[in-house]
């Protein structure tokens, strides 16, 4: 969890007399000006033979192509308009890309305004380009392109990968200039997230590439290379390793592709619409199932804080969140440009006492994060950010804000191939090659037969999912709104400590929530009032005497508010993933219970075509729309947008596990 150094870049003149960028890190250009593009297309394109291949396909998952050091994005965007030019209109295509030293956007754009047939595509890119932070950064370069970038050092992050690769652009500086990406590893890890007949193309003829690639499996031939080079390499790989990670693992292998043309999706509150509108995005029909309606349960508040609150020593949880936060922003940007439905105007964590001041300075020191993404800020600071005088400082993070949570799940209902359906789901069976569902509604009820089914029903998930694989915890809170005096002052920013407090909406101020484990009861309560008052005293002193002052009642028999009972998992990380088989699990692994070293080499059995996307707790902005794109990804046989020890984290069996081990299955 730290930010990246960046590539530091000068413009030379290539042979052709045209400024180029140029790495002063690794004594190399980029590429030329005057030919780079063509050098692209003869040696990754036509050496992958991607325009024919292209023009063939016809499966419903992605065509994925993988490469080793974007750079400026030449590779990945000259491959894009090969894509929109050869493929199918029903065709889609899923890039990979890993880069240790990210450019800075104005660096980007520079070195792509090079190429001005290009400008559209790399306009694209760069509206989404990411914080240099290390991990999965999902762009979407338009309805039938995605781009994963993977930040970080090549060999690790293809190590990482969950997915599986149809042609490399195996790109870098020279292997005599940068050995360290030009290893063995590297061939290893292509090789293992290679499909069966993966293609390759590589611009060098270096003999340590040779050698790595036929240890690897990959079959290589040297073919005409471009312009001044005489050679370069291509090749196959047709029968790629096994996956040798699911040895610690096993557990966690994912269930095989099912066929899914038909999915429902149960549960319309933020988790489940952002599944729905994931997976029609792909091309399903999907059945959004609700018994009120989107965001009729926790999701349903008018607003809520897009934040995380992240752990001082690293931890898969906090990795997870910081990738969701990441995720959520670009995510939301994309799906409402307008910002209509939410608002970055940045989240105060404030450190109200000694122990959490120690807390944020421990975290800062282990996480060397960009300042853009987190930075410490005086009380003098964050009152000035705040618009308000605040006695305490903090940690700011710039890029989060706030949602309307209810506005936002109406919003991905209404996405093209969802249709919302309103009624109960009474029963949900497996049948033949796929599920039937009973819904019931004030016609009666009526079966639903589905190829797939996606639990994202909160507390309600535990009592469709099989068994007890899936332990939740049902966790009340409360909202406070008053509506403010004219000319009342109000925050600017997003305001945590123990609660929070938000900028107004439409002249109302929320704060809150009230956070109370196993309460069931959504109706508004006083004392919840009370106590969320006491909270915005503690978070804000003073304020509210000010709001007060201006005409405010406060009185907590006249504040408005609402109550909804979310769901959470014992770990407090939520559960995305397909459902166990509890039962099997517990036959299966049995003998963790008493040797954890003895791992048992059984893949996980799980209910085919059963997943689920639940216990978000209070966080669920920053971390559902990343879950549904997971479980989307995961049903269309498509690389994944986190990387593996992150997806096997939020895996639902994890407790099962746990409690194996533990002795307490």
């Amino acid at each position: 969890m730290a930010g990246l150094e960046p590539a530091r870049l000068d413009w030379r003149p290539d042979a052709a007399g045209e400024s180029a960028p140029h790495s002063t890190a690794f004594d190399d250009v980029y590429f030329s000006r005057h030919d780079g593009r063509a050098e692209t297309e003869h040696v990754f394109l036509a050496a992958n033979r991607l325009p024919e291949r292209f023009r063939a396909w016809t499966e419903a998952r992605p065509f994925v192509v993988g490469e080793t050091g974007f750079g400026t994005g030449l590779n990945m965007l000259c491959t894009w308009a090969c894509f929109d030019a050869q493929a199918p209109a029903g065709a889609r295509l899923h890039l990979v890309s890993t880069e240790r030293y990210p450019l800075a956007h104005d660096d980007l754009a520079r070195a792509l305004a090079a190429w001005p047939d290009l400008a559209d595509r790399a306009a694209a890119l760069l509206a989404q380009w990411p914080e240099p932070v290390a991990g999965v950064h999902r762009l979407w370069l338009d309805t039938r392109v995605t781009l994963d970038l993977h930040f970080g050092d090549t060999e690790e992050r293809l190590r990482r990968l969950d997915g599986r690769v149809d042609a490399w652009l195996l790109d870098g500086f020279a292997p005599a200039r940068n050995p360290e990406m030009w290893r063995p590893e590297l061939f290893q890890a292509m090789a293992a997230r290679s499909r069966p007949g993966a293609t390759f193309a590589t611009f060098t003829c270096a003999g340590v590439v040779k050698r790595g690639l036929k240890a690897a499996g990959f079959a290589w031939r040297k073919v005409p290379g471009f312009g001044r080079k005489r050679e370069m390499l291509a090749g196959e790989i047709a029968a790629p390793p096994a996956d040798e990670r699911r040895r610690a693992t096993p557990w966690f292998t994912p269930p095989a592709p099912r066929p899914a043309r038909r999915v429902a999706v149960i549960g319309a509150g933020i988790a489940g619409a952002a599944t729905a509108a994931a997976l029609a995005r792909r091309g399903l029909e999907v059945t959004l199932l609700d018994r009120q309606g989107p965001g009729a349960g926790a999701s349903g508040n008018a607003q809520g804080a897009l934040y995380v609150k992240l752990a001082a020593e690293t931890n898969l949880q906090s990795r997870a969140y910081l990738a969701g936060l990441l995720f959520s922003r670009r995510w939301l940007q994309h799906l409402d440009p307008e910002r209509r439905l939410w608002s970055p105007c940045g989240v105060l964590q404030l450190a109200t006492d000694e122990r959490e001041a120690r807390r944020q300075a421990r975290f800062l020191a282990n996480h060397p994060l960009p300042e853009t993404l987190v930075r410490p800020v005086t009380a003098e600071a964050a009152s000035r950010l705040a618009g308000l005088t605040l006695a305490h400082g903090g940690l700011d993070y710039p890029l989060a804000g706030w949602v309307r949570p209810d506005a936002l799940c109406r919003r991905l209902a209404e996405t093209e191939g969802v249709r919302l359906r309103l009624g109960e789901v009474c029963g949900l069976a497996p049948a033949g090659d796929g599920w039937r569902l009973e819904v019931a509604d004030e016609t009666g009820t009526q079966g639903l037969d589905v190829d797939q089914v996606v639990i994202a029903a909160a507390t309600g998930a535990a009592d469709l999912a099989p068994a007890d694989a899936l332990p939740l915890q049902a966790v009340r809170g409360q909202v406070s709104r008053l509506a403010l005096p004219e000319g009342a002052p109000a925050p600017a920013r997003v305001v945590c400590a123990g609660g929070y407090v938000m900028p107004p909406l439409d002249g109302t101020l929320t704060f809150g929530a009230s956070f109370v484990p196993h309460e069931r009861d959504a109706e508004v309560r006083e004392a919840d009032h009370r106590a969320n008052l006491a909270e915005l005293e503690r978070t804000l002193p003073g304020y509210a005497a000010a709001l007060a002052e201006r005409g405010a009642d406060l009185a907590p028999s006249r504040l408005a508010g609402r109550a909804a009972v979310r769901a959470a998992s014992p770990d407090k990380t939520p559960y995305a993933g397909p459902v166990p088989d509890a039962e099997a699990w517990r036959r299966d692994y049995a003998a963790l219970a008493k040797d954890a070293t003895r791992v048992p080499a059984i893949p996980g059995r799980h209910h085919p075509g059963l997943w689920i996307n639940a216990a978000h707790g209070s966080r669920g902005l920053a971390s559902a729309p990343l879950c549904a794109e997971l479980l989307a990804s995961r049903i269309c046989d498509e690389p994944l947008p986190l990387e593996l020890p992150l997806v096997d984290h939020l895996h639902p069996g994890r407790r099962l596990i746990r409690d194996l081990i533990r002795g307490g299955g």
